[in-house]
């Protein structure tokens, strides 16, 4: 009895027809056995696909907060930005102001310069007189006293015009206090130089060197003129060819004008 096995080979060398059906059927196994294959790698690669998504979205979350971050980090930099322009703002007018007050400051400068070359030429003018005057003194010897008071006002007339007074009608005021009554010594005597213009009393002391030991003594003899002659005393004047520091304070401390043509330290 011919076998199952034994009549399929012979039917495979026999049956063209057969063959190739069992081929067939043979080569869809094998399709088949691939498409599992694939589907397989497919599933893999899908698996695989789901991690590189979950990655994907991890990065993208990340990327997110990165752009949020990001944006932050922009609005305080256009903040920083914007505070920068304030700043370069108010210190372009600081500036402004620091070169308007340099220029104001060169202005006085230039104005302290031409003042103090003026006060130069004064004291300069002043000390030629002073040496003139000195020189003068010392040639007069013996005739101190009124020629003195005369040349010095006679000096310094032009200056004393400006105040109203002329040195020409300059008088000399002479007081002997007999009983004490008006100085409250018994036989006082009280000399000044005085200038009587309407109805006005000007009281002048004239000195070749002021020292504060004149200054004191002025103010008690314009009391004692305004008391002999019935008259307020207006104004008293201090004139001398030098001065010492102390004694023109002091004059102008009790209200005594100065004109000097030297302050003397």
């Amino acid at each position: 009895m011919i076998s199952l096995k034994e009549k399929l080979l012979e039917l495979l060398e026999k049956d063209k027809e057969f063959r190739f059906s069992v081929a067939g059927l043979l080569g869809y196994r094998d399709i088949l056995e691939r498409l599992e294959e694939h589907d397989r790698k497919f599933y893999e690669i899908l698996k695989e696909l789901k991690e590189h998504r979950k990655i994907l979205n991890k990065h993208m979350e990340i990327l997110k907060e990165h752009d949020r971050k990001f944006n932050e980090i922009l609005r305080e930099l256009r903040e920083h930005r914007r505070k920068l322009e304030e700043h370069d703002k108010k210190f372009n007018e600081i500036l402004r102001e620091l070169k308007e007050h340099k220029r104001k400051l060169e202005e006085h400068d230039i104005k302290f310069i031409e003042i103090m070359s003026e006060i130069r030429a004064l004291r300069e003018d002043f000390l030629k007189l002073s040496m003139k005057v000195e020189v003068t003194l010392g040639s007069m010897g013996r005739r101190w006293g009124f020629d003195l008071e005369r040349t010095v006002l006679e000096i310094f007339k032009e200056v004393l015009e400006r105040k109203g007074i002329e040195p020409g009608k300059v008088e000399k005021f002479r007081f002997k206090d007999r009983d004490g009554s008006v100085t409250g010594v018994r036989g006082r005597i009280v000399d000044v130089d005085i200038l009587v213009r309407d109805n006005k009393v000007y009281v002048i002391e004239v000195k070749s060197r002021a020292e504060v030991d004149h200054v004191e003594p002025l103010v008690e003899k314009a009391r004692v003129v305004e008391k002999v002659l019935g008259k307020r005393v207006e104004k008293v004047f201090l004139v001398a060819i030098n001065v010492d520091r102390e004694a023109y304070e002091r004059a102008l401390e009790l209200g005594i004008e100065v004109i000097a043509g030297n302050v003397v330290d």
